[in-house]
C-alpha cells in the first residue's frame, strides 16, 4: 500500500472514530424526556420536605443522620446506599433522573445528625445513582414538583421575593410563571392545584399546558392533596379541622374536628398530625375519616410516605427518625437502619 493510501485510510478510520465518539456523547448526554402525565413524588411528601420519594420499587431519601444527604434503599429498607455528599429535599424521581434542591458548603461541628453543612442552594438532575449531577438553577427552594418535563419551582430571592419558575428537564425554557406564592407540589391529570395564598384561600388549579390559573372552588383551604376526585386539605376558616371535598359533587365532608398542623395521603391511609396543648399526636385514619387511632403521642412533623414505611421525626429534632408500617397494624420503631448506615459512610 502505497504511503498516500496509507494516509487516506488513517484520516477515513479518524473521521470515522471522531463521529462514532461525536454519535456517543450526543446520545448519552441527550436528556429522556417523560410523558406529560407524569410527577416526581406526591403531593404529601413534598408537602412534608419531600425526603422521601418512592419509584420503580426503589425509595430515594435524605437521610437525617447524614446531614440530610441522599441515599436510596428497597421499599422495605434493605440494601441501603449513599449517593452524594450534600443535603438534599424536595426529591422527585421519574424515568432515568432523580431532580432535587440541593444544599451544599463546608462542613462544621456541631448541629443535628453526625455533622452539619453551611446551606446554600439550588435544583439539580441526576441519574439514578445520584451521579452526572447537573445544576439546574440556582436559587433557595421553597417546595418543587416534577410536571411532565417541566420541573415547577417555588423559590425565594431576598430581593425579588417569592415566585412560581419553571424550567424544562433539559435546563432549557426557564422562566417565571407568576411572581406570587404558588405551592406546585400537587399535580394531576396536566394541573397544579393550589391554595390562592397571595389573593384568597380559594382552591385554584394551574394548566401547565398554557399556564393559565383558574378557581376550582371557593372554599377556605390550605395544602391541598387531589387524590381520586377528593380533594383533601386543612380548613383555615375551622380552626384546620382535615375535610375533603369532592370535585364532581361539590360536597364538603368533615373527617375530624381536631385542629391539625399537617397531614398527608398515601391511597387508602390518612396520617395526620393534631395540634393540641394537652394531647398532641401523630394519627392515622381511613380516607373516609373512619377508623381514627393513634399512631405516636407527642409533636412530629416531617410526615413522609411510602408503599411500606410512614416515616416522621419530632418537631425541631430531626434525628432520630421513626417509622411505621404503612398498612399494617401501628408499630412504631426508630429508623436504625439509616443510622448505621450514616455511621459506614462517615468521612
Amino acid at each position: 500500500m502505497s504511503s498516500k493510501a496509507k494516509n487516506i485510510l488513517i484520516v477515513s478510520i479518524t473521521g470515522v472514530i471522531i463521529i462514532a465518539l461525536f454519535v456517543i456523547f450526543f446520545l448519552t448526554s441527550k436528556v429522556t424526556m417523560n410523558e406529560d402525565y407524569v410527577s416526581g413524588n406526591s403531593a404529601g411528601n413534598l408537602n412534608n420536605g419531600g425526603f422521601f420519594c418512592e419509584s420503580n420499587g426503589r425509595v430515594y431519601f435524605a437521610n437525617a443522620y447524614d446531614n440530610n444527604t441522599l441515599y436510596s434503599m428497597n421499599a422495605d429498607g434493605t440494601d441501603i446506599r449513599k449517593l452524594n455528599n450534600s443535603p438534599v429535599s424536595s426529591i422527585n424521581a421519574a424515568g432515568k433522573y432523580l431532580y432535587y434542591a440541593m444544599t451544599s458548603g463546608s462542613k462544621k461541628s456541631g448541629g443535628d445528625g453526625l455533622g452539619y453543612m453551611m446551606q446554600t442552594s439550588g435544583i439539580y438532575r441526576s441519574n439514578l445513582k445520584g451521579k452526572s449531577a447537573v445544576n439546574l438553577d440556582r436559587c433557595h427552594i421553597v417546595s418543587m414538583q416534577l410536571c411532565g418535563n417541566y420541573l415547577y419551582y417555588e423559590k425565594y430571592d431576598n430581593k425579588e421575593g417569592t415566585s412560581l419558575d419553571k424550567i424544562r428537564i433539559d435546563k432549557k425554557e426557564k422562566q417565571t410563571v407568576a411572581n406570587e406564592i404558588i405551592n406546585p407540589n400537587c399535580y394531576v391529570n396536566g394541573k397544579i392545584y393550589y391554595q390562592g395564598t397571595a389573593r384568597d384561600h380559594y382552591l385554584h388549579a394551574l394548566d401547565v399546558a398554557t399556564d393559565k390559573d383558574s378557581v376550582i372552588w371557593k372554599g377556605n383551604i390550605w395544602n391541598p392533596i387531589v387524590q381520586d376526585g377528593y380533594v383533601y386539605y386543612m380548613d383555615v376558616s375551622e380552626n384546620y379541622r382535615l375535610c375533603r371535598y369532592s370535585l364532581s359533587g361539590d360536597v364538603v365532608e368533615v373527617l375530624t374536628n381536631e385542629r391539625i398542623d399537617m397531614f398527608n395521603v398515601y391511597r387508602d391511609y390518612i396520617y395526620y398530625q393534631v395540634s393540641s396543648p394537652d394531647a398532641p399526636a401523630l394519627k392515622r385514619m381511613m380516607i373516609d375519616g373512619s377508623s381514627q387511632e393513634t399512631v405516636q403521642e407527642g409533636v412530629f412533623q416531617n410526615i413522609n410516605i411510602t408503599s411500606s414505611y410512614v416515616y416522621f421525626n419530632g418537631f425541631d429534632a430531626p434525628v432520630p427518625v421513626y417509622k411505621t408500617s404503612t398498612y399494617g397494624p401501628v408499630n412504631v420503631t426508630t429508623f436504625d437502619a439509616a443510622k448505621q448506615a450514616a455511621i459506614e459512610n462517615m468521612d
